[in-house]
């Protein structure tokens, strides 16, 4: 488990962007936190790492996935205004999910019950009020380059 202590929306963007700059695709990204945790800056500073345009990223909470372009697509999913695991099938997204294409950052995945169960999931945990926030990790395991992000004064602790 990895954690990360920000104190802006511009440095929950930044350790995103720190972090995609590993995935290689087929990652699926489950984000979790209250409504207004910063999972959609999560999402900006990860479309951004990869090398997309930040500025078209938006919540997908009415649209329930959005696509953006970059080094890897990024398929980015709202599962909030579903009701379980089977909708989430009926639509079709899971397609998505066990593609192994691109990357797949979903807010609200324990509406999908266990669709997760068979794949590799990276965790991503925001907690916090107003601008500070605690973002804990699990699943990561490539990432040992915490030196820029200490530099920045966002890393906490590496815990693996």
């Amino acid at each position: 488990m990895t954690e990360f202590e920000t104190h802006s929306a511009a440095q929950t963007e930044e350790v995103a962007a720190f972090l995609a700059s590993g995935l290689r695709g087929g990652e699926v990204l489950l984000l979790s936190g209250g409504l207004g945790a910063g999972k959609t800056a999560f999402v900006r500073g990860l479309v951004r790492g990869l090398g997309g345009d930040e500025n078209e990223v938006s919540s997908p909470t009415f649209a329930l996935m959005n696509q953006y372009e970059a080094r890897l697509p990024v398929y980015h999913f709202d599962l909030y205004r579903l009701s379980g695991p089977e909708e989430v099938e009926d639509l079709g997204f899971e397609e998505y999910f066990f593609s192994g294409e691109g990357v797949c950052a979903v807010e609200w995945g324990q509406v999908a019950g266990g669709l997760w169960d068979s794949l590799k999931v990276i965790r991503v945990m925001l907690a916090g009020e107003g601008e500070e926030r605690r973002i804990t990790v699990e699943g990561l395991h490539d990432f040992t380059d915490f030196g820029r992000l200490i530099q920045h004064g966002v890393c906490v602790r590496d815990a693996r």
